[in-house]
Parts: structure tokens; C-alpha cells; sequence
């Protein structure tokens, strides 16, 4: 729609077009907004999705890149620790069977990166999966 009305043009065509009963539209990949909108910057939530994304698919422990993680309480919440982004990472499932409950420290296990929460600088968010499979939005992402 915002193609249609001249709010925005595409600079990439994606998977072919949208038919409706008179008109045809081209799929676009990418867009370009004819004019900045300012929105107000929220918070980010602590979700699954978001701790996987921070923490780049990886087990923080052993270094695995993987798309079968869990959730990790660093200090386990039986022990006090809190639900933060301080205090939860990803962990592949056998480092978390592992750790078992325990510390890092008691379970003789060191975590790769201190966890801490997303930049709040992100211009833009692209989920993980996508990124492998649309090569024509390389040459428009940040290195």
C-alpha cells in the first residue's frame, strides 16, 4: 500500500507479485521510506527469541552455533538469581543438562560473553534466519 501511494519505492523485487482483481503488485524485498517516521524507541522485552538473537544462536558455553537452545539462569533463580538480561544466556541443551541447576563456577564452566542487554542503538531488527536466505539485503545492512 505504501508502494501504491508513493510513500515508499522498492529497490529490490522480491518473489514475484500480488494479483487482486484488477491490479498487479510486485512483491518488494526491500523498501525505502519516501519520508523518516519517528516512532518512540520501547524497551525491549526479555523473550526467548530476543536472548537467541542477542546472543547470536551460540551456546554461551561451549561455543556451539545451533537453532536447538535453551535458557540458562546463570545464577540459578532456586538460588537467587533473577529473571534479567543480566542473568540469562543461551545454552545449547547438553551444557545445560551440565550445568544442572549449579554456577558456572561449581559446574566448571565459563561463559564466552558476561551477559548484558541488546543495544539500544538497533536501527532495525531482522530475525536470524532471515539473513542466510535473502542475499539481495546484504548490500542495505550495517556491517
Amino acid at each position: 500500500m505504501l508502494l501504491y501511494r508513493g510513500k515508499a519505492e522498492m529497490l529490490e523485487n522480491g518473489a514475484g507479485f500480488i494479483h487482486s482483481a484488477s491490479y498487479t503488485f510486485p512483491l518488494p524485498s526491500v523498501i525505502r521510506l519516501a519520508h523518516m517516521i519517528k516512532r518512540p524507541r520501547s524497551e525491549r522485552k526479555l523473550t526467548r527469541l530476543e536472548i537467541f538473537n542477542r546472543d547470536q544462536y551460540t551456546c554461551q558455553y561451549c561455543g556451539r552455533e545451533t537453532r536447538q537452545l535453551t535458557l540458562d539462569h546463570v545464577i540459578p533463580r532456586y538460588r537467587g538469581g533473577e529473571h534479567t538480561w543480566e542473568n540469562v544466556v543461551s545454552a545449547c541443551v547438553l551444557c545445560n543438562q551440565h550445568k544442572a541447576g549449579k554456577t558456572p563456577e561449581q559446574a566448571g564452566m565459563r561463559l564466552m560473553h558476561r551477559p548484558s542487554p541488546p543495544h539500544g542503538n538497533t536501527l532495525f531488527y531482522i530475525p536470524y534466519h532471515h539473513l542466510q536466505t535473502q542475499s539481495e539485503w546484504q548490500k542495505y545492512l550495517p556491517q
